[in-house]
């Protein structure tokens, strides 16, 4: 259990420096660029393609038996999916980020008395 969750945590780590980091002198940033608009730029893009590929490896270091493998990889990719929405602010789709202290309800305008 304790290797699943290491795995799991380099996982998230190494899916997220490269999805959303610039990296260490910017090494990240320029292979997302260089990457450009083509295949490996929008799966660099994204957090969950990137978490299939980075789980691969790991996936031999959580498997007991070499059958087991596709699992492996497969629950350490969901394992950091899963933490990454754990970790991340509301989104304007989510209600947390329509919210107002204001209204405190989500309205978008609140009635006025009297009117």
């Amino acid at each position: 259990m304790r290797r699943f969750a290491v795995a799991a945590l380099a996982t998230w780590r190494l899916s997220h420096l490269l999805a959303f980091e610039d990296g260490p002198g910017d090494a990240v940033a320029i292979i997302r660029e260089r990457a450009g608009d083509g295949v490996l730029g929008r799966l660099l893009d994204c957090f969950y393609c990137v978490s299939i590929w980075t789980a691969a490896p790991l996936a031999p270091a959580v498997a007991r038996r070499r059958r087991d493998l596709p699992l492996a990889w497969l629950a350490l990719s969901g394992a950091a999916c899963l933490l990454e929405r754990a970790t991340e602010g509301p989104t304007l789709e989510s209600p947390e980020a329509t919210m107002t202290e204001a209204t405190g309800d989500g309205l978008l305008r609140e009635a006025t008395v009297g009117v």
